[in-house]
């Protein structure tokens, strides 16, 4: 199916890995392989503004993650986490022939991006990782504890909630505006139903028995891979909680905040989030050929 969506133009493809997932994808550029991790509630299209400025570059690949739109996969998947979607990444590079590649992930993409690293750190080449939603992270800090606590109680309880009881309107508006703007948030029509078509991947971490499972801090410590952790300066107090901690326990990562930005940093800001992930990854991969790593 060719599409042109936002600047992301091209034949829409669907990988059928060896579980029996399918995964829609789309490819363009030449180079290094590249891929795109979204979030919770994106797909492939959600980093149409990078398209263009990393396909000069490298050879990218964007795609829709295991319940996101527009995939058709149903199965039960009871304990649901970042590690099972790491693993589906690491069958979906295997599947178009990539040994290894360049991950630039955001929120709960940056989760399954450092897992994949984690479990097969031969295949990851370098990781732009924007505020990886790491909540069991908030854990570490007495600050991060209370924030972690409002949230629950004011947005994963209750949307968690309403995803078991099949409300996936209100499900999705909660956890919208608890993810992006710390609270309430009101979405158009427009807007609502664009999250409302990947309600299956809210739903089945909603009703995970453990959605966010602990990458232990000495093994993210431990990555060898180049890893450039990034955050919105605007971002709610969750995610600079759980980001901060993240931080300090991967010493060897350089840090980028960026000014203007929330949660969705590549969204809010793309000039200066492309930037910014490409001068480093250009400084990466010098160190690479030089054999230094970062």
């Amino acid at each position: 199916m060719d599409t042109t969506v936002n600047g992301l133009d091209g034949p829409l493809q669907r990988a059928t890995l060896p579980s029996g997932v399918e995964l829609h994808y789309l490819q363009g550029g030449a180079g290094e392989p590249l891929i795109f991790v979204h979030g919770v509630m994106g797909d492939w299209q959600s980093w149409a503004p990078q398209w263009s400025a990393f396909c000069d570059r490298y050879r990218c690949t964007t795609y829709s993650r295991r319940y996101n739109h527009p995939n058709r996969n149903d199965m039960p998947s009871p304990s649901h986490s970042a590690l099972i979607e790491a693993e589906d990444l690491a069958q979906f590079m295997t599947a178009l022939g990539i040994a290894r590649a360049v991950l630039v992930a955001s929120s709960y993409g940056a989760f399954i991006a450092l897992a994949l690293a984690e479990q097969q750190p031969e295949r990851v080449a370098a990781i732009v990782a924007v505020e990886p939603a790491m909540l069991c992270y908030a854990e570490f800090s007495a600050t991060g504890r209370a924030a972690l606590a409002r949230f629950r109680q004011s947005v994963v309880e209750p949307a968690n909630a309403a995803f078991r009881r099949g409300d996936d309107r209100l499900g999705a508006q909660l956890m919208t505006g608890g993810i992006h703007a710390g609270g309430a948030l009101a979405l158009d029509d427009a807007a609502l139903a664009k999250r409302l078509r990947s309600a299956r991947a809210m739903r089945m971490l909603a009703l995970s028995s453990n959605e966010f499972p602990q990458l232990a801090p000495e093994t993210l410590a431990s990555l060898t891979c180049p890893v450039l952790l990034v955050s919105g300066l605007q971002t709610p107090a969750i995610h600079a909680e759980v980001f901060g901690n993240v931080r300090r326990a991967m010493p060897q990562a350089q840090v980028a905040s960026i000014e203007g930005a929330g949660h969705p940093v590549p969204r809010d800001q793309p000039e200066r989030f492309n930037a910014t992930a490409l001068a480093f990854l250009d400084t990466a991969r010098m160190g690479q050929s030089t054999g230094r790593t970062a």
